[in-house]
């Protein structure tokens, strides 16, 4: 069962950051990010809002962009952008299960 909403923890977990940066991209890029708040204020982020942070999260740890290129990179071919980082996902998934089955060999 998929969840709906994920907690900023929760998002900093999968994307191996720390909760500040997944704050501050949220702050950064309020054209593509949305995130719902609880009666606490705490964001809470739904799929979509993750699969952006994801592409966010490519452009500038992984191809080293500035925030403000990877918002015109996100603007010109946003399509592109999420096909490249679920190639990287599937990759990462793989490798996973790789590492699994030499460890109980």
């Amino acid at each position: 069962m998929e969840k709906l909403y994920y907690t900023i923890g929760e998002v900093a977990e999968i994307l191996d950051e720390n909760t500040s940066l997944v704050r501050f991209w949220s702050n950064s890029f309020t054209k593509y990010l949305k995130p719902k708040r609880n009666a606490k204020g705490n964001r809470l982020y739904t799929k979509e809002d993750l699969e952006t942070l994801k592409q966010i999260h490519y452009l500038v740890k992984e191809q080293g962009m500035t925030l403000d290129g990877a918002a015109k990179k996100m603007a010109a071919d946003r399509k592109k952008v999420d096909s490249k980082v679920k190639v990287l996902d599937s990759l990462k998934t793989i490798r996973k299960q790789l590492v699994s089955v030499k460890k109980s060999l």
